[in-house]
């Protein structure tokens, strides 16, 4: 479908963002994805506060090899903000997200993803295991919070204060993720996260995400049963920043291992919480050697 309209007006430079731009009219509305290159299936999961946008790189360096698709959630990038009674949780954006993968009859696929992507990612996985051929995930978790640093994230980022800083200033771009990042963007590159929630209205989406980190407990009772029964066997990448305070440490990878026993894990030293910008070279020698045509 065209370019919709209720969409936040914001085009991306075409020397960063080498993409079409395609929409797919989901049960909430329009929602933007790239589909970019032949071959095996690339499903691209983001978290908070970012979009696809935040693939740029790995799709161009995959592409030739891969068919990426990546998407953003309802209330992100360049897709519709929907109104009540969607309420922009995890469940509510997998949901859209099996939609797509039904849409383009996705088979095979490898699913990749970061942050609140990997719940999301794994929802989709374990609700469609017939699906998916492997796993790449990064920073991320499947399980009930239990750790202080994400239940004391949560409740701060989720406090009436920082909830009006995150709608009102935009606080969860600039300056948490900017300040989080360890590669150098340019201004221009920056400016990408800013301009699609340009808005107080826009950025509903991104304050709900911390605190479903508490709030989404049940359902993730439910996805930590359901990854355990239908993709403990799926061979799995774990491609991990270790500079990020809240998944750099802790035993969060033992937590993977301990289902995946089979993963290959990759550390990366100098990387933290947005590793698809800190070091997507890396993930990149990743995902080809695990997952190339030659290896499927």
């Amino acid at each position: 479908m065209e370019r919709p309209e209720g969409i936040v007006d914001f085009e991306p430079a075409p020397d960063l963002f080498p993409f079409e731009s395609r929409w797919f009219l989901s049960s909430v509305g329009p929602i933007h994805y790239i589909d970019e290159g032949t071959g095996r299936p690339l499903l691209l999961l983001h978290g908070n506060p970012d979009w696809c946008f935040l693939y740029r790189k790995i799709v161009v360096a995959l592409r030739n090899d891969f068919r990426c698709v990546a998407m953003d959630y309802p209330g992100f990038g360049l897709s519709v903000h929907p109104g009540d009674p969607y309420g922009y949780t995890p469940a509510e954006h997998a949901v859209v997200v099996q939609e797509l993968v039904e849409h383009l009859d996705l088979r095979d696929a490898v699913v990749l993803g970061q942050d609140w992507g990997g719940p999301i990612g794994m929802e989709v996985a374990a609700r469609m295991p017939e699906r998916v051929g492997g796993l790449v995930m990064g920073n991320t978790w499947f399980w009930p919070a239990d750790t202080f640093v994400m239940n004391t994230f949560s409740r701060v980022m989720g406090s009436r204060v920082v909830q009006a800083l995150i709608i009102k200033r935009n606080f969860f771009v600039h300056p948490l993720m900017k300040r989080s990042l360890k590669a150098t963007l340019t201004d221009a590159e920056f400016d990408h996260y800013l301009s699609v929630v340009p808005t107080p209205e826009s950025r509903t989406g991104i304050a709900v995400f911390p605190r479903e980190i508490r709030a989404a407990k049940p359902w993730m009772v439910g996805l930590e049963q359901r990854v355990k029964a239908n993709l403990s066997a799926k061979p799995i990448v774990l491609v991990w920043g270790m500079k990020d305070p809240a998944f750099g440490r802790g035993g969060v990878l033992e937590r993977w291992q301990a289902v995946f026993p089979q993963a290959t894990v990759i550390r990366l030293e100098a990387a933290g919480h947005y590793l698809q910008e800190d070091a997507p070279d890396e993930i990149v020698a990743a995902i080809s050697e695990a997952f190339a045509a030659d290896h499927g």
